[in-house]
């Protein structure tokens, strides 16, 4: 007799049809599905997958994230672990699937491609092409990550061109990562091997790229946004795209995940089978994951949704395990480690001075649900012979401290940040993990980044004599705390943010993103201001 049997109306998405069932599990496989007469309560569905996912951005180690995925039918994630990687290198890969095996849910880890990202800033490790062959050779490694590093390849970058190779010898698909490409650029990126891409925010980037050969993942994360630009592809195109959040916050993923996604695409009129195939069934196709398609003989990878508008998760079950019920996590937290690397000390109010220039600045110009950035130039505020933050104008400073070892701290200039008062700081700091921080005053600023400091990893606020602090222990970027209760302390510190006047939808997401070399056009590295579009520092830490 099966383990357990579940009655529903199961959704055959591949034969576009919906049948009232009864479904049998037996060691945690469908063994056996058939047809009922009378009326059933319910949708079956196969499990949602997140297609591209950095888990340590949502704060959490992944026995943590899975407890708060599973309430939204999440089952499965392609992660890439190179946040970790960049602070501990393939320790940090070892880590997280470690973790991630302690819980029933499937985390499919890739091998990082860019640890570094670049060489224009100062990262914790080194994953050389060697070690990255090796990553791909485990069985439980199953494609290489973002290949952020694209003008490495167009220009042939030897190095960048022999990780490729592994993948490809070993048959494992290859991630891209091309914001803006298009045109014969983009198809020489694809023919490099380049499987997918998750930065278009363009339709016609999308279209241009889906022509190629590419399948297109459509992010919806906690800051970058670009379902309202992609989503009518999905008409057309859902053969080939799929959802993904790319980076998460914990508050966020609290209310909802990949479900989200489907509840919008289907209220905008795509039809619901086309949605589905996208969100449950095209990542196992692409990367030949071994999850459940609601089949007998599959592994019991499925949900049992109220209705296919909002799809509200009434159970989500993993392996034939009930991990989610109501509303309710049952997965249970496992003990971890707190493997770490930080190593600067405390600054001061010195650190963050800049002279008195006549010379416009060069500002940094982030938009809301976007990772690119707009550059800007200002007139500088003088005071007393320095160049001083001016919020009046919306003119703040950027400060990165490098956290690997004590070096000058770079100093730049921000906009659109809309702070009033006070300064934000964090060491969840793409791809890094720096600490980056935005302020109002060199007061605040200095108070912001030694709280970081101190607590070896985290987010800080400070205002005067407020100052709140969310420790990150594990590489400085994630904590082995409750889930929920990181999330409930991860939304006071960010609604605070928004009380100094932040605009920002995500004010620690955007900030995060600030010191991200490989999205264009100007961001800020632990070495000085950094121009995406020329891919060079064009100001040096130590000058305006």
């Amino acid at each position: 007799m099966p383990d357990f049997q579940l009655t529903g109306n199961l959704v055959d998405i591949p034969g576009r049809t919906i049948r009232p069932v009864r479904l049998g599990v037996l060691d945690g496989v469908i063994a056996h599905i058939e047809e009922v007469d009378t009326p059933v309560d319910g949708y079956l569905l196969p499990g949602f997958i997140d297609a591209h996912v950095h888990v340590e951005s949502s704060m959490l180690i992944p026995s943590e994230f899975a407890r708060l995925a599973v309430l939204h039918g999440t089952v499965a994630t392609i992660s890439d672990p190179h946040e970790i990687a960049n602070v501990l290198g393939v320790a940090g890969v070892d880590y997280m699937i470690a973790n991630g095996r302690q819980v029933p849910f499937h985390f499919f880890f890739g091998a990082p491609s860019c640890v570094p990202a670049t060489a224009f800033e100062t990262a914790g490790a080194t994953i050389d092409p060697d070690e990255v062959g090796r990553l791909l050779e485990r069985p439980e490694v199953l494609y290489l990550s973002e290949m952020m590093n694209f003008p490495g390849v167009l220009h042939g970058d030897p190095e960048v061109l022999q990780k490729i190779a592994h993948a490809r010898r070993l048959g494992k698909p290859v991630d891209g990562h091309a914001p803006g490409l298009h045109g014969e650029e983009a198809g020489r990126y694809i023919a490099a091997g380049m499987s997918t891409d998750h930065e278009c925010f363009t339709a016609e980037e999308a279209l241009d790229k889906l022509a190629r050969g590419m399948w297109v993942q459509i992010r919806e994360g906690s800051a970058a946004k670009n379902f309202e630009a992609l989503h009518p592809l999905l008409h057309k195109h859902w053969e080939r795209m799929m959802f993904c959040s790319d980076d998460k916050h914990p508050d966020s993923l609290v209310v909802s995940h990949i479900n989200a996604l489907c509840a919008r695409a289907v209220k905008a009129g795509v039809d619901v089978f086309k949605v589905l195939q996208v969100a449950c069934l095209n990542p196992i196709v692409h990367y030949q994951l071994p999850v459940g398609r609601l089949r007998v003989g599959d592994p019991a990878d499925m949900i049992l949704v109220d209705e296919l508008t909002d799809f509200r998760v009434r159970q989500t079950y993993v392996r034939g395990r009930l991990v989610a019920e109501q509303g309710r996590s049952l997965v249970e937290r496992v003990s971890a480690g707190t493997p770490n690397q930080f190593l600067c000390r405390p600054i001061s109010e010195v650190d963050l001075h800049v002279p008195a220039t006549d010379e416009e600045l060069l500002v940094i110009e982030p938009y809301d649900g976007q990772l690119i950035t707009g550059k800007r130039p200002m007139r500088p505020t003088v005071l007393n012979g320095a160049c001083v933050a001016d919020p009046g104008r919306d003119l703040l400073k950027i400060a990165v401290v490098n956290r690997y070892r004590q070096a000058p701290v770079a100093v730049g200039w921000i906009t659109n940040m809309g702070l009033h008062r006070g300064a934000i700081a964090s060491c969840v700091a793409h791809d890094s993990h720096n600490i980056v921080a935005v302020g109002t005053n060199d007061a605040d600023l200095m108070n912001a980044i030694n709280m970081v400091i101190d607590a070896q990893g985290g987010i800080s606020l400070a205002d005067g004599p407020l100052r709140m602090a969310l420790a990150l222990p594990v590489a400085g970027i994630m904590t082995t705390a409750d889930a929920y209760e990181v999330a409930r302390d991860y939304g006071l510190i960010d609604e605070a943010a928004r009380g100094l006047g932040c605009t920002m939808g995500a004010p620690y997401m955007t900030l995060s993103f600030m010191a991200l070399l490989v999205i264009p056009h100007l961001k800020m590295s632990d070495l000085g201001l950094f121009d995406g579009d020329s891919f060079e520092l064009v100001r040096p830490a130590g000058s305006a």
